[in-house]
């Protein structure tokens, strides 16, 4: 199996953009009014200086903001520092070549002469001074794009942390509630006597589950085979308490199972659809759970019988929403919860997580 982190995307707020944008005329701005204080003194008001350094302007907000577009479509901040350094300063020094270039070439088309004519050392001088700025352009983004995810980063641990904490709280809740210890412990009595070893096999299963629960680390991932241990026992007390009204199906590809996804996941899923689902119907219904690689993703679903109701007066669904960002932060926007109904008397929820594929 091949499991990347997701990549860190940089999500700019409307403050940001406006700041980007206004750091962006005043940066170039600045550059131009001191180039024109330094030359208007030789040469007066002369039309192609003017016209020039105009051009300029505009032209070089352009290719840097393009420059700024390369960086986060090919994610040059999330590479090593060495190999960031060295694609941010090639970038740097040819943006610097292009903006000399556009500014000779301004000017010979304006005195129609050939840029050759214009001497060497005027051309050196161009562009180090157009290189100077492109690096100090780059450098001024890529930090302020350094701080922003570092914040983002700390942002997203924060949430991460919360968002499992409280998936943590509510199955407890779930599988520690007095009706659901009293229906097993009662089933249990009734088994003691009649199917001793039956009765075994839910004091195991019980204390699996609370283990699991209580002391369990704090790790915010699972491999997919060892949610399908815990679920598998969390459904087999759910079906003491159900009886035959409960069928469970598992439908597993084993490239699959190595796979790691957010912790609680499944649970969260079938818990739902019992408490949703199965637990509102008057006869039997049936959870299905199956895993597959899809696309180049690794796709989940759970379907259960019953239909999508509105949520509940009071209801916030925050354990699909927890589930959700946690997803979100573990493995980038990509990764996807839906829940729909099927059509066939059935609610589906796919989890889809490009990326995680066997080897």
């Amino acid at each position: 199996m091949n499991v990347h982190a997701a990549p860190l995307a940089i999500r700019e707020s409307r403050g940001w953009s406006v700041a980007y944008w206004l750091c962006q005329i005043l940066g170039w701005g600045a550059y131009v009014a001191a180039g024109l204080a330094m030359i208007l003194p030789q040469t007066g008001p002369q039309p192609v200086v003017l016209v020039g350094y105009g051009l300029f302007f505009f032209y070089s907000i352009a290719l840097s903001h393009a420059l700024r577009r390369i960086i986060r479509r090919r994610e040059w901040l999330s590479l090593s520092p060495g190999q960031a350094a060295l694609r941010l300063l090639g970038a740097a020094l040819a943006l610097g070549l292009v903006l000399a270039v556009l500014i000779i070439l301004v000017q010979s088309l304006w005195n129609w002469t050939s840029p050759f004519s214009i001497g060497l050392k005027f051309l050196v001088a161009m562009w180090t001074s157009t290189t100077t700025a492109s690096l100090f352009w780059t450098a001024a983004y890529t930090g302020s794009a350094a701080l922003i995810r570092a914040r983002q980063a700390r942002q997203d641990a924060i949430a991460l942390e919360l968002g499992i904490r409280e998936a943590r709280l509510q199955a407890l809740e779930a599988q520690l509630a007095p009706h659901f210890l009293f229906n097993c412990l009662n089933s249990l009595r009734g088994m003691i006597v009649e199917n001793p070893t039956q009765a075994q096999d839910m004091v195991t299963r019980l204390a699996n589950i609370l283990r699991h629960n209580l002391l369990r680390d704090s790790n915010p991932s699972q491999t997919l085979g060892e949610q399908i241990e815990f679920t598998t026992d969390y459904l087999a007390l759910e079906t003491v308490r159900f009886e035959e009204r409960l069928q469970t199906r598992f439908s597993v590809a084993t490239e699959t199972r190595a796979c790691v996804i957010p912790t609680m996941l499944l649970q969260t899923l079938v818990e739902n659809a019992i408490k949703h689902g199965i637990a509102h119907l008057p006869d039997s219904g049936e959870i299905s759970v199956t895993s597959r690689f899809e696309g180049g993703a690794l796709v989940i679903t759970v379907e259960n019988t019953g239909a999508l109701a509105p949520s509940p007066a009071g209801s916030t669904r925050v354990g699909l929403k927890n589930l959700r960002e946690r997803l979100r932060v573990l493995h980038g926007p990509a990764a996807t919860l839906d829940l729909a109904a099927t059509g066939t008397g059935k609610v589906c929820a796919t989890v889809r997580i490009p990326g995680l594929m066997a080897k």
